[in-house]
């Protein structure tokens, strides 16, 4: 399948009230077994990928290792794979967009694009936010992709007080809106886990709404009524799979 395919046929999974399930992915190998879990889809997780090459998140892992990650991927896997990219590794609008055109060189079909200011404090100026998104959107436009450009805000990941969550859904609406006419495809609310709200924001969100697992959150087929689109699951798989991992090394080097 080519890459404009791929891209288009992952646009195409996004479907309101039956969403596409991203098991979060970190390389060659783990992609590998999520394909034959059933995924339709991959999708990498940032936290996931910097911490199995030993980096935290945020922007911590080199983009070339990250862009060399994505080749690796998608050199042996034929499922669309969309990126998260964090916050693109630069601030400047046509930076952004020459950042996330090397991932497309190596295979992607999409990204998680998010607001949040990576290593400051605070979210991007909504009017900044937009124009990195519409230089990412002309740059594929130019390339001939339909590349799906899933614009996060992090409203709701940094204020850790739910009871607050209620009183930033309109605002969280406006940047959504503003993400739209920029050229996004997608609107992700990570951390955002009642019900209520995430219905009242699927219903007024001009872009299909991706949601990720997390301790409380609904589960997928409730997700679905409520009307998302997307569900991801970010360093969840990551790591469930360590803990794992430790608990079999700590058995074999306990009976030592």
């Amino acid at each position: 399948m080519k890459q404009a395919e791929k891209a288009k046929t992952f646009g195409a999974l996004h479907q309101k009230g039956n969403p596409v399930v991203l098991y979060n992915v970190w390389d060659a190998g783990t992609a590998k077994a999520v394909t034959e879990a059933g995924a339709k889809a991959l999708a990498t997780g940032s936290w996931s990928v910097a911490a199995a090459q030993g980096y935290g998140d945020g922007e911590k892992i080199p983009m070339e290792a990250l862009v060399a990650t994505t080749r690796q991927i998608t050199a042996a896997n034929d499922l669309p794979l969309s990126v998260d990219f964090e916050g693109g590794y630069s601030t400047d609008p046509l930076g952004a967009a020459a950042n996330v055109e090397q991932l497309i060189d190596a295979g992607a079909i999409g990204i998680n694009f998010e607001d949040q200011v990576v290593g400051g404090d605070g979210l991007h100026p909504v009017e900044k936010q937009a124009a990195r998104i519409r230089a990412i959107r002309e740059m594929a436009d130019r390339r001939g992709i339909p590349f799906f450009i899933n614009a996060r805000t992090d409203l709701f990941l940094r204020e850790g007080d739910l009871s607050k969550h209620a009183g930033l859904v309109e605002e969280a609406l406006e940047r959504g809106k503003a993400y739209a006419a920029a050229g996004a495809d997608g609107f992700f609310v990570p951390w955002l886990i009642d019900e209520a709200l995430i219905e009242k924001i699927c219903a007024a969100s001009p872009l299909p709404v991706n949601i990720m697992m997390r301790p409380g959150a609904p589960d997928v087929k409730t997700l679905a009524k409520l009307g998302v689109a997307r569900v991801s699951y970010g360093p969840g798989p990551y790591r469930a799979m360590m803990e794992k991992l430790k608990e079999a090394a700590a058995a074999v080097y306990g009976t030592l």
